[in-house]
């Protein structure tokens, strides 16, 4: 099996491995970076679980290969926190409702990151779009709307 040698920067942090073609990017990020938020439910890019932010704009990491993400920035829902705790929009998930049994939870956060870093006054149309990728099956997304809708009215004040 041939190798090949990746660089790329994972939640601010230079990362270099060497890996197979084939190997997706959320298989480098659970199992070389022990980076276990994205999760794997479909496999197929329908669910959004494994949603991380590449250059800044969300992916489904399950359908991006670890090699294309050679030189590139990668942010993962460890990077989302703050050294002072939790970030805005995870507190406002959790201050809502947001989450049932969180396994949705840290594509949608990702999602929405996404979304705040391109508009940081979305409409409600806006945050459905932006999220329209990532399957919950436990919340109804109302509470996951309005904590996106929070979390952006509290980033903004803070400005």
């Amino acid at each position: 099996m041939t190798l090949h040698p990746i660089r790329l920067t994972v939640n601010g942090k230079s990362e270099e491995a060497s890996v197979p073609a084939a190997m997706t990017l959320l298989e480098f990020l659970r199992e070389r970076l022990y980076l276990t938020g994205a999760k794997e439910g479909c496999g197929a890019g329908e669910c959004g679980a494994c949603t991380v932010l590449l250059d800044g704009l969300p992916v489904t990491a399950c359908l991006v290969l670890a090699v294309e993400g050679d030189g590139r920035e990668v942010r993962t829902v460890e990077g989302e926190a703050k050294a002072t705790g939790l970030s805005v929009l995870q507190r406002a998930f959790i201050e809502e409702g947001a989450i049932q049994c969180g396994f949705c939870t840290p594509g949608m956060i990702m999602s929405a990151r996404g979304l705040l870093e391109r508009n940081s006054n979305p409409t409600d149309a806006e945050i459905v779009e932006a999220i329209a990728g990532n399957l919950c099956r436990c919340t109804g997304y109302e509470a996951i709307v309005a904590a996106i809708r929070r979390a952006a009215k509290e980033e903004r004040d803070r400005r």
